[in-house]
């Protein structure tokens, strides 16, 4: 009886740090996918200006820079 507890202790014990290695590489994650969206997110404002821009310069050539 004694081994099985001690081999169930030992098999606990690896669950235990296998949950908080997932734990760790979960939260550093959410940070990636955080600054990632965060990045996204700039570019997206980026393509929208620039966008825009072209846009205006078709509706307007005259009026768009370097004219």
């Amino acid at each position: 009886m004694e081994p099985e507890l001690l081999s169930l202790e030992g098999r606990v014990r690896e669950v235990a740090e296998l949950c908080a290695r997932l734990r760790d590489e979960n939260q550093a994650l959410r940070q990636l996918v955080a600054g990632l969206e965060n990045e996204k997110r700039q570019l997206q404002g980026k393509i929208d200006a620039a966008a825009g821009r072209l846009e205006q310069m078709l509706v307007d050539p005259v009026a768009s820079p370097g004219h």
